[in-house]
């Protein structure tokens, strides 16, 4: 949180919050920076930065509410809750739907795909293997719109079933 009064008048006044630590740690947190501020009588602040919230959307005013709910889920579901939240927009009740409806982690879409057939349990003919072209079933499920993959390194793929 950052005090807007120093922001304005040229100086950098703020202080690191622990969002998950609560709505009424971030209010005591915030006044008690807008205390020490090197202008007097500082009222107003605003979120200048943030760290930890791997893409989920933390506006400027984005409400302390707001702030803590996002910070637990992503406390809940580490980095990748995160991405999901920036998936969407920052909707929770979406992202909770969204790990209700994980597939799982992957290299590759191939990888998700092969996965899924042998999931089937349909018997493929050892003749007929080699001509099944996963790679493709893979990216034709996901541009279908059935999937969306949230990617976490180079091999690395998380796969979620799209309502």
């Amino acid at each position: 949180a950052a005090c807007l009064a120093a922001y304005n008048s040229g100086h950098l006044h703020g202080r690191w919050i622990d969002a998950t630590q609560g709505v009424d740690h971030i209010w005591d947190e915030t006044k008690a920076m807008l205390a020490a501020s090197p202008i007097e009588n500082a009222e107003e602040h605003a979120i200048h930065d943030y760290e930890g919230f791997e893409g989920a959307p933390v506006e400027e005013y984005s409400s302390f509410e707001t702030v803590f709910a996002l910070a637990g889920f992503i406390e809940e579901h580490g980095p990748l809750g995160g991405k999901v939240l920036a998936h969407f927009g920052g909707d929770i009740e979406d992202a909770k739907t969204a790990f209700e409806d994980f597939s799982g982690e992957y290299e590759s879409l191939e990888d998700f795909a092969l996965d899924l057939a042998e999931q089937t349990g349909a018997e493929i003919p050892e003749t007929f293997a080699p001509y099944i072209d996963y790679a493709a079933m893979g990216r034709d499920i996901k541009l279908n719109g059935n999937i969306f993959t949230i990617e976490t390194r180079f091999d690395e793929i998380h796969v979620f079933w799209a309502r």
